[in-house]
């Protein structure tokens, strides 16, 4: 099967690579031929950096550059059996760009977006077949991060669905399926991850300023996090980070549990984006030394179990919603952003009591709907079960 990929930034040049590692001819479009240079030049680069560390061979390096071809239109399109769209994030324009290679492709082929995180079914909505659109989510960066998340319509023919998965499997991916919700799995569930952490910061439970951020990074780490929040807000860029969590609180309709922080608004306002600014929550400059935390260790325990219990309780949720499955909801948690162990495993060992405790303990202090106890998490400390106590879940 030929593969098409619209877009040659970094995403939609890493599925190509992939997909050509994988033994399939690749079809790059892009309107930029400057981009597609550049693409082609990275993949070069990276191909003869895998030579040197022997992962593959010179002979697999050509091959794979080999099987690509960079093109300016969408014409190229005509034999490819799937096309994935890893574009910019804006409904409109992948609208368009979806109905134009309707037109050009075969009635067999199928379409998918990259999208982190918008509704699927809105842009399957643009083509005349709208059951052979889905998405499949690759994580960034596509040839390094095991994970992918397919993610059917409600328009999606599951045997659709079903084939998408079993192709992407076989090159060498672990997928998850989810349902067309806002973020889907990683993105919803590991919201808490950056906003309790910054609602932490601004109620003055450690001191101002970077030491207070290393604090709080600290006490993640403590529990096996490899990244604290406001490092992974300051690698990801805070325009970024701020701008996914404004779009996922209105997807919610404004639900209180992914309301933006004016902390990272300010960081955004005033340019300081995290590495690629040379500055966020903390200082790059070479002379500058990342603080220490000061926070004393039972305050940091605290802090990272209150986040903790906020991911556990997003996890839970999403499955009491139906959004995945137990097994996918803490197999995209681990293997799509490197969380030290699945969430709802880790619900089981701290005890489903302990957790109900905690949340409803927070509740009565804040008497905000931010910190309502999933109803799954409540039934099943009523009942003493567990997640992995039964293999139905």
């Amino acid at each position: 099967m030929k593969i098409g990929i619209l877009g040659s930034g970094a995403m939609g040049s890493g599925i190509a690579q992939v997909a050509a590692q994988a033994g399939h001819d690749v079809v790059i479009s892009d309107t930029s031929k400057e981009a597609l240079d550049r693409s082609k030049s990275k993949l070069a680069k990276v191909m003869a950096r895998l030579v040197e560390k022997a992962k593959i061979t010179a002979e697999e390096a050509s091959e794979t550059q080999t099987k690509i071809s960079y093109v300016t239109g969408i014409q190229d399109f005509v034999d490819c059996g799937l096309v994935i769209e890893a574009i910019i994030e804006k409904l409109e324009i992948k609208q368009k760009v979806f109905a134009d290679i309707e037109a050009v492709v075969s009635e067999d082929a199928v379409l998918a977006s990259n999208t982190s995180s918008l509704s699927i079914a809105s842009i399957a909505a643009s083509c005349e077949k709208s059951e052979r659109v889905l998405g499949i989510h690759f994580f960034n960066p596509a040839p390094l991060m095991p994970l992918v998340e397919i993610i059917p319509a409600i328009q999606t023919d599951e045997k659709i669905v079903n084939a998408m998965r079993a192709l992407i499997t076989g090159w060498g991916k672990q997928t998850v399926v989810a349902k067309d919700t806002p973020g889907f799995i990683v993105n919803r569930v590991a919201r808490p991850f950056y906003g309790e952490a910054l609602r932490i910061y601004e109620e003055g439970f450690v001191p101002e300023g970077p030491a207070g951020f290393a604090s709080i990074d600290a006490s993640l780490k403590q529990l096996g996090f490899r990244m604290g929040p406001f490092e992974l807000m300051d690698f990801i860029g805070n325009d970024i980070n701020y701008a996914v969590t404004c779009s996922t609180f209105e997807a919610f309709y404004y639900d209180p549990r992914y309301k933006p922080s004016l902390t990272q608004k300010s960081m955004r306002d005033a340019g300081w984006l995290g590495r690629k600014s040379g500055r966020g929550y903390f200082n790059y400059a070479e002379d500058v030394e990342k603080p220490a935390s000061v926070a004393s260790p039972s305050l940091v325990e605290n802090i990272g179990w209150r986040i903790l219990v906020m991911l556990i309780n997003e996890a839970a949720d999403a499955l009491y919603l139906k959004i995945a499955s137990r097994d996918d909801i803490d197999l995209a948690m681990t293997k799509g952003v490197n969380y030290p162990k699945g969430l709802l495993e880790w619900a089981d060992e701290k005890g489903i009591q302990h957790c109900v405790d905690t949340l409803d303990n927070l509740h009565t202090e804040y008497h905000e709907d931010r910190y309502r106890c999933s109803p799954l998490l409540r039934r099943m400390a009523k009942n003493s079960e567990t997640f992995y106590g039964s293999e139905e879940m």
